[in-house]
């Protein structure tokens, strides 16, 4: 089934059709059997009435004095155990002495009763805190398969209107590739909201010879007239057996990392983490991370955190989903807390913005041509509290423009009050373009300025963002009459 949009059949594909629906499943599942509970500070009426029950049966029923007893009446007793369970929520176990007497008037057993009242409460106290922990399980289950089925629903989507068919391509590619010594068996053609070119063509050489897949994304270019490359991680050559080739639009801006750092007092294992990356579509992530506390500890916890960061968003999950997920998974999956800072960018290629998400994570800055911006987060780290939303900003970048991130360490190793203005001073200060060489003299200044060990781990991560030149561009993706 095909509908027409703009001149062209766009493919209603059923198996994108089935995956939608497996989606809506997915959260009608959450809906149904993982509705959220709120936490419960106070006992309901029934478990209530269950305490009661439970002291009634232990203590009183059988007892030899009951017939003399001042609790046998069913509203005494309970507002006997009413008032304990009150000092005891209050005060702990060690009741007020007016509150014993009371019951040693009362009651001719009083020790055991005591005893007993203080027995069921803690064991209906723990199963209270049991069930705040099942429905917090269950809150942050309904929202891994919500983000799930969403994540699903907008890929699905984004295929069903991505994939296009253009018969005159088609053939024009084929005839070219057979010029070429090259066969074509099939194409499939997409085209993002953008309007930026993905295609797959299965191919197999002839006449036992190879080629190379840049020599294929030089066909396509010059069938499309756009500038096209091979996708990342695709194969380098195509020889006698038939492949699939996937060649993308080519970027207009290229990125260039840089990192350094040290550990608390020297040490060579420091808490912090960092990654860069490149994404499903043209796309490049910087990520930093500061584990809780410093060492051996805090490095496992926040490569922990990058490492399983990377795999999500190369998996194709948008970056506020990924740390929502992984928060939940930190906060159910662990008694003990343990959090780590994440400041990520993650930078567009095609269009040089930029998209800045900080979980707990210092200031970033900003070197533009001629001033600094800072950007500044108030959310809390991942792992601390359920339901943990990170911030994102977005930047509109400049050819030359650099992006520096750094851990707390770096800000709290200058004078208090002056650390943004000091580190201003110094990325201004100096005409060093290369990422790499301005991480390392940042964090040298930043020593020197200290004048002492580090008393945290220090990492400085710099990524920088450029155009490449049209002419570059051109005669990267020229094809002449000669060579195809």
């Amino acid at each position: 089934m095909a509908d027409i949009k703009d001149g062209q059949a766009v493919v209603t594909n059923p198996y994108v059709t089935q995956a939608d629906k497996f989606a809506v499943s997915l959260r009608h599942l959450a809906d149904t059997f993982l509705t959220p509970k709120e936490p419960r500070a106070e006992f309901t009426e029934d478990e209530m009435e269950e305490i009661f029950q439970k002291i009634d049966e232990k203590v009183c029923r059988n007892c030899e004095q009951r017939s003399r007893c001042q609790l046998k009446e069913k509203e005494a007793l309970r507002e006997m155990i009413s008032e304990i369970l009150r000092a005891t929520d209050k005060y702990g176990e060690e009741l007020n002495v007016e509150l014993k007497r009371n019951l040693q008037k009362k009651c001719a057993i009083a020790p055991r009763f005591l005893r007993e009242a203080m027995n069921v409460f803690q064991d209906a106290k723990t199963m209270l805190l049991w069930n705040n922990r099942m429905a917090q399980n269950r809150t942050g289950c309904a929202v891994q398969l919500d983000a799930f089925a969403h994540v699903i629903q907008h890929a699905v989507r984004e295929l069903n209107a991505s994939i296009f068919t253009d018969p005159p391509l088609e053939k024009k590619l084929k005839l070219l590739f057979k010029k070429n010594g090259i066969r074509m068996l099939s194409s499939v053609f997409f085209v993002n909201a953008h309007g930026r070119y993905e295609i797959h063509v299965t191919i197999r050489t002839e006449k036992g010879s190879y080629v190379t897949t840049k020599m294929v994304a030089r066909i396509i270019s010059r069938c499309t007239r756009r500038v096209m490359c091979p996708a990342e991680d695709e194969r380098p050559v195509v020889g006698m057996e038939y492949s699939t080739v996937t060649c993308v639009e080519g970027p207009a801006y290229y990125t260039l990392q840089g990192i350094a750092k040290i550990g608390k007092g020297c040490e060579k294992i420091s808490g912090d983490n960092f990654l860069m990356t490149r994404l499903p579509g043209g796309e490049e992530a910087a990520i930093l991370s500061d584990g809780m506390g410093t060492g051996e500890k805090a490095f496992r916890e926040s490569a922990m955190m990058v490492e399983m960061l990377e795999e999500l968003l190369k998996a194709g999950f948008p970056c506020r989903t990924a740390l929502s997920m992984m928060n939940t998974a930190l906060v159910m999956g662990r008694e003990e807390v343990c959090f780590s800072t994440v400041d990520m960018c993650k930078f567009d290629l095609y269009t040089a913005k930029c998209s800045l998400i900080k979980a707990g994570a210092a200031v970033t800055f900003i070197r533009r041509r001629d001033r600094m911006e800072h950007i500044y987060s108030e959310s809390l780290p991942i792992g601390v509290v359920p339901g943990q939303e990170a911030e994102e900003i977005h930047r509109k970048l400049e050819s030359g423009d650099m992006v520096i991130m750094v851990t707390d360490g770096v800000l709290d190793a200058l004078p208090s009050g002056e650390e943004e203005h000091l580190l201003d001073l110094i990325i201004m200060g100096t005409t060093i373009e290369n990422p790499c060489e301005m991480a390392h003299y940042i964090l040298q200044k930043v020593l020197e300025l200290s004048s002492s060990e580090p008393a945290d781990d220090m990492t400085v991560l710099v990524a920088g963002i450029w155009q490449i030149c049209y002419n570059e561009r051109i005669a990267t993706s020229a094809i002449s009459n000669e060579n195809v």
